[in-house]
């Protein structure tokens, strides 16, 4: 129990920065206000699928408050809130992946990847545009616009980065009964 949790707040760390690194250095810009082309939802999935529903919540949360923060706009709530739930929803869904298992075949890629599109679609076309309206009072078609775009967007770069990082990651973890004793 004590190595999962240090695990967990290890990949937190990791997964936060990484996903602040990626978001803020590695964001292509996009005609629609406010939003970009991202890969890091790719790597939070990834982490979530990886490590589970707290470590995809709590690194996405740092990761995009520490993106906004660094921009000196201060934090935009709504959005960091969203990229929460995406991550508690792709790692709530973890044992359909197997990903720590060293298994990620068609099966599972499938599963990853429609676990993503779901959650990219209640984090961007629902969770972000509704506080945007009620914290911020924005206007609906500006922030529906904005969010089927950013959410258009993540759910391709997460399918191709995503799935790529966990194909890697199955690849590399010894799969049961490999180890065998020498003579």
């Amino acid at each position: 129990m004590k190595n999962s949790a240090v695990k967990s707040i290890v990949a937190i760390g990791i997964g936060a920065a990484l996903f602040f690194v990626c978001g803020r250095f590695i964001a292509i810009p996009c005609p629609i206000p406010n939003v970009t082309i991202n890969i890091q939802y790719g790597v939070l999935a990834f982490l979530a699928a990886a490590f589970g529903p707290i470590v995809g919540l709590l690194a996405g949360l740092i990761g995009h408050a520490l993106i906004d923060f660094s921009w000196g706009w201060g934090v935009w709530w709504s959005w960091v809130f969203a990229t929460a739930i995406f991550g508690l929803i792709v790692g709530a869904f973890k044992k359909l992946y197997d990903v720590d298992k060293g298994e990620f075949g068609m099966k599972q890629i499938v599963r990853f990847n429609v676990t993503q599109l779901i959650a990219h679609i209640i984090a961007w076309g629902i969770v972000a545009p509704a506080l945007d309206i009620l914290m911020y009072a924005e206007p609906a078609s500006k922030v529906f616009l904005q969010g089927l775009v950013a959410g258009a967007s993540n759910i391709v770069t997460t399918a191709i980065v995503g799935t790529i990082l966990c194909i890697a990651y199955a690849a590399a973890k010894p799969k049961k009964g490999s180890l065998k004793e020498e003579q």
